[in-house]
């Protein structure tokens, strides 16, 4: 009974990951819930992983991480080591080098949305599609994670759990030589294959890319209008969905914000549907002077357009424009959105933002200059240079370069190495307290630590011992290696609809009590099922792959293009490599 309750809840848990109708950290509670109600978790087996050294190596991280972005030092050295390439090739090889260095020791979300900005910039220099740079980036961060432990949270993980029942965790740097190899087929790979597998989608306009031109509008308000001295924020025009982008009066261009009056003869350019500007023209006898207007008329000297990109960490995450009162705190005008599963441009301002949506705002020259050092997105244009916190940023990579030497020396455990940094970033001011619990991804440590319980409910069930003894019925006969391959393909299926880290939380039990049953050491089938779990590249739902969506231009064909020959080498490699590495006896 344990067991189908068990393997029910899995396969519930998978759908609902798959198909986000719930967020992971409420399905994961949920399901801690349930086993704890069943009692097939007791109370303490069921909060074990929230209280154990690998979730505050993972809180550390993402601090550390925080700091470093924030005091603008990774910018300042990206800039520094790309300035003056001019050839394509070696771009894309000193990005994916640069990416992936700094990915084996910091989160591969935040590592590829600090690099995806100032990406996109030098390729407008060096006129290369977005494109064809783009999905190598992302790459790179995710294979960059498999040279450490602490390289991605599926690392760490993995290694908490084969800690916990018995086995020895990951040393910090004993998976760099099999890391480094994964990370230069991969480079290889792509500056092999670049120009033919990956798309060229030259930017068009930012009315036509983001489908906006047959929405925007010009109004003039004539005299006697009602709308004469109505605020423009609550004039009659918001009743009708019709937003005001740009007030002309004379010969001065205004951004309205919530104290902009309305005057007569004012020239409004307007976004809405086509239906309501022909319920504006019909019901207020307005003179609408043009019923599709092109970029040009959206920018000029003084206003402009610019696209920025939602980051992890951002306040905006989760809120809607209207709720962050985005155009008042901002002084900006976002026209239209990007979204990984498609373009919106109407009723944006009640849409939750995600990471990876990409912003088409408009607003003054000073007005974007004053964002480009944002928190909370990202410009899709050059480096940000600007060093606000240069010593603090400096003294947090020192202080993260100690704790990693005094960690990988086991002169302290791991996890107080790394919280004493976290903290000393912290008391240095390199990042606020505040700051420092707003960037935490709480979600996936939430994730985590649930999801690392539900592989102790798989042991005491027996479900992971009855999966194992399947899966050996369906193998075994060809020899333990191909058990070991059959679990490193489907931790790479699973990675599709799941998080990396917890579907290799989800296979682990099982595959080592297929080891044990085979007589073969479960420490490695428990790394090969953790590298398996970070080079699935199949399609874009890794976050990763998510950031650079948008900025790219991409489709969902252009990762299984690219995505599926390299992971398939990669899997040949692990299964070739990680016996040769961690015998399998």
């Amino acid at each position: 009974m344990e067991i189908a309750i068990v393997i029910g809840l899995l396969v519930v848990a998978i759908i609902l990951f798959a198909t986000e109708a719930f967020s992971v950290d409420v399905v994961t509670i949920g399901l801690l819930v349930i086993l704890s109600l069943t009692g097939i978790l007791s109370p303490s087996e069921a909060f074990a992983g929230f209280s154990s050294d690998f979730m505050i190596i993972l809180a550390s991280i993402f601090v550390i991480s925080g700091a470093l972005s924030e005091t603008g030092l990774l910018d300042k050295l990206g800039s520094k080591l790309i300035k003056g390439i001019k050839s394509r090739s070696l771009f894309i090889a000193y990005t994916m080098l640069i990416t992936g260095s700094f990915s084996a020791f910091m989160n591969n979300t935040t590592v590829t949305a600090l690099v995806t900005g100032p990406v996109v910039g030098m390729c407008r220099k060096l006129k290369i599609s977005p494109s064809k740079v783009l999905i190598p980036v992302a790459y790179s961060s995710i294979l960059g994670g498999t040279c450490t432990l602490i390289g991605t949270s599926t690392n760490v993980a993995v290694s908490g759990y084969i800690a916990s029942v018995g086995l020895e965790p990951l040393h910090f740097f004993e998976i760099i030589w099999i890391g480094l190899i994964l990370s230069v087929v991969g480079i290889g790979f792509m500056l092999i294959f670049w120009k033919k597998i990956l798309p060229d989608r030259q930017e068009g306009s930012f009315t036509e890319e983001y489908k906006i031109k047959q929405y925007l509008s010009e109004i003039v308000i004539p005299q006697g209008s009602s709308l004469i001295g109505q605020q423009a924020f609550l004039s009659d025009l918001s009743k009708w969905e019709v937003k005001i982008i740009k007030i002309i009066r004379g010969k001065e261009e205004i951004i309205p914000n919530s104290s902009t009056i309305l005057k007569p003869e004012d020239i409004l350019l307007v976004e809405c549907k086509m239906e309501d500007l022909i319920k504006v023209k019909e019901h207020t006898g307005l003179n609408v002077r043009a019923d599709t207007i092109g970029t040009k008329d959206i920018q000029s000297d003084k206003i402009r357009l610019m696209e920025v990109l939602i980051t992890p960490g951002s306040r905006l995450l989760d809120h809607s424009l209207k709720e962050t009162r985005f155009r008042q705190n901002y002084d900006l005008v976002v026209l239209a959105i990007h979204r990984f599963d498609g373009m919106v441009s109407q009723k944006i301002g009640s849409l939750k933002l995600k990471i990876g949506d990409v912003l088409l705002v408009q607003g003054t020259e000073e007005t974007l200059n004053s964002i480009r050092n944002s928190t909370e997105f990202s410009v899709l244009e050059d480096f940000r240079v600007n060093m606000f916190k240069e010593r603090k940023g400096i003294f947090s990579a020192l202080i993260f370069l100690l704790a990693i030497i005094a960690g990988s020396l086991e002169l302290v455990p791991l996890s107080i190495a790394f919280l004493t940094a976290a903290l000393a970033t912290v008391v240095s001011g390199a990042l606020h307290v505040e700051r420092a619990y707003e960037i935490m991804n709480w979600k996936l440590l939430i994730l985590i630590g649930g999801m690392s319980a539900f592989g102790t409910a798989m042991h005491n069930s027996g479900a992971s011992e009855f999966l194992a003894n399947s899966i050996i019925g369906l193998l075994g006969g060809l020899g333990t290696i191909w058990v070991l391959a059959g679990f490193v393909i489907l931790v790479i299926l699973l990675t599709q609809p799941m998080s990396n880290a917890a579907a290799a939380l989800v296979i682990l039990p099982v595959a080592m009590d297929a080891a044990e049953i085979l007589q073969a050491d479960p420490r490695t089938f428990a790394i090969a099922i953790m590298l398996g779990a970070s080079v699935s590249l199949i399609t874009p739902f890794e976050p990763s792959c998510i950031l650079v969506y948008g900025p790219g231009k991409y489709k969902f064909m252009d990762f299984i293009k690219a995505g599926v020959p390299l992971t398939i080498i990669l899997l040949a490699i692990i299964l070739v490599l990680v016996p040769v590495f961690w015998p399998l006896e």
